[in-house]
């Protein structure tokens, strides 16, 4: 079987499809799926096609909801803590991210918990439409164990993304989307699935030495940014999306493709802030001239310029918007499957 190449809009119908097939209702499913094109169109291929059969496993083993009874609780006009009811991660943060900006236009913040919830995808999707709103954003997730606290031989804390976005007077927006992790663990999945070496420094094996290995990477830890700081980091975000929102945490977040034993139980924290607040009418002018003055500083050698984050996502995602999303044999036979189901 060779890769296929699909318009996005025609893909994107055969996913809505797959996912009312499993019992999603047509809104979900379709937050679902332009989550997962998204993820498509700006190149991280980790979290998006690739995870498809991952949810429907799921929805059939009933460890995501597939019509899940989402209540929303109001602690004050600012904060909401939402029980997301098992739903698949797509849809509690679509309504987490709505309700933090409908808080902060209304207050000045928002702060949205959310508890019961699963894989979302990717963090700077859910912080863009907040930065379209003219609002700040700062988003955290935890995740499955992978990274080993500091000086732990085993792994606990997740890749744990963070995620900064703020709109800049551009039609680009500042969104900086990063785990705490070396590398994404997306990535090395689909390493192992294509039988590809992961880069050196990123992991290592269950013995505690370093791997290029993708499979003895996911045995193994994979290691934190900075050392011990981003070893504090992902305890942070534990603590933040996991110990404040109710979610799991310390290690009981379940890994998707491989733990059946029970729903995900994620927890996320979205923050939204209106800078008009602070700043009046003033700060889009200041974001202007502060991306303007980094950028005009000397380049190293071999930079034609200095990108802020988002800018490289962004150019990824105007270069494959207008083009066919290419679909891997392994990927396409998981489609094919699941379509027949």
């Amino acid at each position: 079987m060779e890769k296929v190449n699909l318009k996005t809009k025609i893909l994107k119908k055969e996913i809505i499809k797959i996912f009312k097939k499993f019992g999603l209702n047509n809104n979900h499913a379709l937050i679902s799926a332009n989550a997962i094109i998204n993820a498509e169109l700006v190149g991280a291929y980790g979290h998006g096609l690739s995870r498809l059969k991952m949810y429907c496993d799921r929805i059939s083993k009933k460890l995501i909801n597939p019509k899940p009874k989402i209540k929303i609780k109001k602690i004050s006009s600012s904060i909401s803590h939402i029980d997301a009811d098992d739903s698949i991660g797509f849809v509690a943060a679509d309504i987490a991210i709505k309700q933090a900006i409908k808080n902060a236009k209304k207050t000045g913040i928002g702060l949205v918990a959310v508890k019961n919830s699963g894989h979302y995808g990717l963090s700077g999707y859910y912080a863009e439409q907040a930065v379209k709103k003219n609002l700040i954003t700062m988003i955290y997730t935890n995740a499955p164990p992978a990274v080993a606290p500091h000086g732990a031989l085993k792994s606990l804390f997740g890749t744990n993304p963070i995620c900064f976005g703020t709109p800049t007077g551009s039609k680009i927006p500042f969104i900086l989307d990063t785990s705490i992790s070396m590398i994404n663990r997306g990535n090395i999945r689909l390493a192992e699935r294509n039988n590809k070496k992961i880069p050196k420094g990123v992991a290592l094996d269950k013995f505690g030495k370093p791997t290029t290995d993708a499979k003895k990477a996911l045995q193994g830890v994979q290691l934190p940014i900075a050392g011990f700081r981003g070893s504090g980091l992902a305890w942070m975000v534990d603590i933040l999306s996991g110990v404040l929102t109710g979610g799991n945490h310390a290690g009981r977040v379940k890994d998707p493709f491989d733990d059946f034993s029970g729903p995900q139980n994620m927890g996320h924290l979205f923050i939204t802030i209106n800078p008009k607040v602070f700043s009046g009418n003033n700060f889009l002018k200041e974001m202007k001239k502060n991306i303007s003055r980094i950028k005009k500083l000397p380049k190293v050698k071999g930079f034609k310029s200095i990108l802020y984050p988002g800018e490289r996502k962004n150019n990824i995602y105007r270069k494959n918007l207008n083009k066919d999303i290419s679909i891997p044999p392994k990927i396409l036979k998981e489609l094919n499957d699941l379509h027949d189901k």
